[in-house]
């Protein structure tokens, strides 16, 4: 008889069976392909010992599950792990809710019901200037403004008011995106869309370029930076808003634009403060193109019968022209005014043109 042999001829002891068979009950042990004649005996006096569980056998099904729970759990931990190992800062963002690697919302085809959620509170930074806001899943420039699809209205065809549109958001690049406009140039090529004829919107100009005060200030349709103060960061501007329609007086199409603007900015000079500050426009026009054989208006311009605006980190007290957007000491969190949500464009923008409340405190930036 050999080494590790038992009188029977089996190979394995009685110390090994009842370890195997221990460990068949609670679950850890393989069952054995053909036991033995010599394993069903010590088996059954395993079960005849005080404190074995009784009907084990009709209670080894449940205790694979919880195994299985233990290798999905123990699966999920490797796959983070391998994660970490291979990007280790998107780990960060996804667990501190930054959306900026996140996918752009879709294009906004009406009034949302709400504000957008909130993001993470990271701070800015000049490779990343729209981290920690919502506008960072906002679309590019004009990309964010939605057109909607023509149809004929009064006096104009389907093609006419596909036209219209398209010009009427050309108006708001030349407004709000021109980076020559940006820079505190005179906005030639958007004064040209806007109907020579119309004497108040015409008067409203020559005076808020010249003289800028809080009934004629050139904020209410254009965005202007001054660059020996600011800089805009980047060369993206984010912006979301939409287009609607409907027929107006006399026939004319009249054209509704509503749509939020975000700037990333900074000090001009690179010394000192380095904070980037987002200034935050909300426009909403109405515009009519009317049919010049009924209305004074030059063809191929429109009149604007009202506007309205909106806005924060863009500088407080006496109009300048240009939005000048609080650094160093004089932080946003300064502004004394009524506080606002400046992505939130669920309600219509209660803000006039006469309107002289130019310090609303932004809870989010």
């Amino acid at each position: 008889m050999g080494a590790g042999t038992e009188p029977d001829g089996s190979s394995t002891s009685d110390e090994e069976w009842m370890r195997f068979l221990r460990e068949s009950v609670e679950g850890t042990a393989d069952a054995p392909k053909e036991p033995s004649a010599r394993a069903r005996d010590v088996a059954q006096r395993l079960r005849a010992e005080p404190g074995a569980p009784q009907g084990w056998r009709t209670h080894t099904p449940a205790r694979p599950k919880r195994r299985t729970g233990w290798y999905v759990a123990g699966l999920l931990a490797a796959l983070v792990l391998l994660v970490v190992a291979l990007a280790p800062g998107r780990v960060v963002d996804v667990f501190s809710g930054d959306d900026s690697d996140s996918p752009p919302l879709a294009a906004e085809t009406a009034r949302p019901t709400g504000a957008p959620p909130t993001g993470s509170a990271q701070r800015p930074t000049e490779d990343e200037p729209f981290r920690g806001s919502p506008a960072a899943r906002w679309a590019n420039g004009a990309a964010g403004i939605t057109v909607p699809k023509a149809k004929a209205v009064g006096w104009m065809s389907e093609a006419e008011v596909e036209r219209a549109l398209a010009r009427s958001r050309d108006f708001l690049v030349a407004s709000g995106l021109d980076r020559g406009v940006l820079r505190g140039e005179r906005p030639e090529k958007a004064i040209a869309r806007i109907n020579p004829l119309q004497e108040d919107i015409q008067g409203f100009l020559k005076t808020a370029f010249r003289a800028p005060s809080e009934k004629n200030d050139p904020l209410f349709l254009f965005s202007r930076f001054q660059p020996s103060r600011t800089r805009l960061v980047g060369d993206v501007v984010k912006t979301r808003g939409l287009l609607t329609y409907r027929e107006g007086e006399r026939g004319a199409l009249q054209v509704t634009a509503d749509v939020t603007f975000v700037y990333p900015t900074a000090r001009a000079d690179a010394g000192g403060d380095d904070r980037i500050v987002r200034t935050i426009v909300r426009r909403e026009l109405v515009l009519s193109w009317s049919d010049p054989d009924k209305v004074n208006i030059e063809p191929g311009t429109f009149s604007i019968l009202s506007y309205k605006y909106d806005m924060t980190n863009g500088g407080c007290g006496a109009p300048t022209g240009y939005f000048r957007p609080p650094y160093g000491t004089d932080h946003p969190e300064d502004a004394t005014g009524s506080e606002t949500d400046p992505y939130d464009r669920s309600a219509p923008v209660a803000r006039g043109e006469s309107s002289g409340d130019e310090c609303k405190k932004a809870t989010r930036s």
